[in-house]
């Protein structure tokens, strides 16, 4: 019988099912400082220990500074993030869990690091308690976020109940248009079937324009997967994948790798495997897009403008539209490109890889950031995209533009460390979500992809390139 990608990995990790619910077996656990605390707790209080130590990998991002660090931890100057991350060290080294440290080289954001240490890998199954864990899924492999309770359930058993999602395809066809980018196609898409559009479905992304993306491309894809509700996002294995985990650290090697590698040929969806539902899109009809309200759904291409909900048949509709305007300080029909901001933030676990950071830099060499913009941040998705990034002069070309060059970590993704937005700003982000205070109490999030941010921060308002 045809299977779709996400049955055969569903079916490959099957323990016991019983009551409609499956018990699946948990290949690899990423683990960072703010939803794990409880989870060894529990651990703790119940004498039980991990069932499979080298099945976890952790790493502080969330909390941790992107200004100068050399003292270490102690660098954090708020109490409650350093304690955040104090405890994480203490409780990796109790339970002899094996961590990448923040002043390690490898450290970064906990959805860069997993593929870029080989620690994700085509055909595992990959949780963390992070609703991002989507991002995973690029490289075949079954990923998705979880609770802390849940942290602490697969860290005592390996194991996880789940109940079996309904199958999406998503297939995205032609060519991408000049500076339209994976992060373009996924706004796109949330825009086309909204917010909760993919609840209770799996996403299996395919067509030409998923072929023709790059692994880094389709982490993005992925990653933004969740904002459409859905429970996982997924890009078959071909030839990309198994040359981007080829001699990564935790990668298999000789005869252990001639055997994944005949295995991971195997994961994609056959041959007339069955679809509860399909979506076709077409890329060549797809423009660098823009948010202009408080989810990822209200959404626009850079050169549109805020919609009227006076044009809006559907009252419920016309009132969201009307409460995210007021929120967000716009009027309606104001072209998105008329809007000026404050900040821009190039980075999180959506756009901060060296195919991200190569994209804007790209478009700021040779000119220079607005007067108007106060702050305009590069922050590496870890130390070894930030080590690569020096060594092509991107660092470089984003100073001499005026963007400040960080140390990696989640930073203005959301207002959980010292790198946030005040009340009343306005920022041109890469990450991935703009709800109301996301980035800082009262601010204002239009989410854009790296060229676009770029362009922003050099014109002083949104802008194309």
């Amino acid at each position: 019988m045809a299977q779709t990608l996400y049955d055969k990995l569903m079916g490959a990790h099957v323990v016991r099912e019983q009551d409609g619910a499956t018990l699946i077996y948990i290949d690899r656990q990423l683990i960072h400082e703010v939803t794990s605390p409880q989870a060894f707790e529990g651990l703790t209080m119940s004498g039980r220990k991990p069932w499979r130590n080298k099945a976890n990998l952790a790493v502080p991002d969330h909390n941790v500074p992107t200004t100068e660090r050399s003292n270490g931890v102690s660098s954090i100057s708020d109490p409650v993030s350093r304690l955040q991350v104090e405890t994480l060290d203490k409780n990796c080294e109790t339970f002899e869990i094996n961590e990448i440290q923040m002043n390690d080289i490898r450290q970064g954001i906990v959805h860069v690091i997993g593929p870029e240490q080989g620690a994700t890998l085509p055909g595992m199954s990959i949780v963390c308690g992070d609703s991002h864990t989507t991002t995973h899924g690029a490289l075949g492999a079954l990923a998705f976020g979880i609770g802390t309770s849940e942290v602490e359930h697969v860290l005592t058993t390996g194991c996880l109940w789940q109940s079996k999602a309904k199958n999406l395809k998503i297939e995205v066809n032609g060519d991408l248009g000049k500076h339209v980018s994976a992060k373009d196609i996924a706004l796109f898409v949330i825009g086309e079937i909204g917010t909760a559009g993919a609840t209770g479905y799996a996403i299996e992304f395919c067509g030409t324009a998923i072929e023709n993306m790059s692994i880094e491309g389709r982490m993005t894809l992925c990653n933004m997967s969740i904002e459409a509700g859905a429970k996982v996002g997924m890009v078959a294995v071909d030839n990309k994948t198994i040359e981007y985990v080829r001699g990564r650290p935790f990668s298999p090697t000789g005869k252990n790798w001639d055997l994944a590698v005949t295995y991971w040929k195997t994961l994609h969806s056959d041959e007339g495997a069955y679809f509860d539902k399909t979506i076709l899109i077409d890329a060549t009809l797809i423009e660098p897009q823009v948010t202009w309200g408080t989810s990822p759904e209200m959404v626009v291409d850079i050169n549109g403008s805020t919609p009227d909900p006076e044009k809006e048949d559907d009252p419920v509709k016309a009132e969201s539209i009307r409460n995210a305007l007021n929120y967000i300080h716009l009027k309606p029909n104001t072209s998105m490109s008329s809007i000026a901001i404050d900040k821009v933030f190039i980075g999180s676990c959506t756009n901060s890889r060296i195919e991200d950071l190569r994209s804007a830099a790209a478009v700021a060499k040779g000119k220079k950031i607005a007067n108007s913009i106060k702050l305009a941040l590069v922050v590496p998705g870890s130390g070894l995209v930030k080590q690569q990034a020096e060594a092509e002069g991107l660092d470089q070309i984003f100073t001499d533009a005026g963007f400040e060059w960080r140390e990696p970590g989640c930073s203005m993704c959301l207002a959980m460390n010292a790198d946030r937005l005040e009340v009343g700003e306005r920022c041109a982000s890469t990450s991935n979500r703009n709800f109301e205070g996301r980035q800082g109490q009262g601010s204002f999030t239009h989410l854009v992809s790296p060229a676009i941010a770029a362009a922003s921060a050099i014109k002083g308002h949104l802008s194309g390139v």
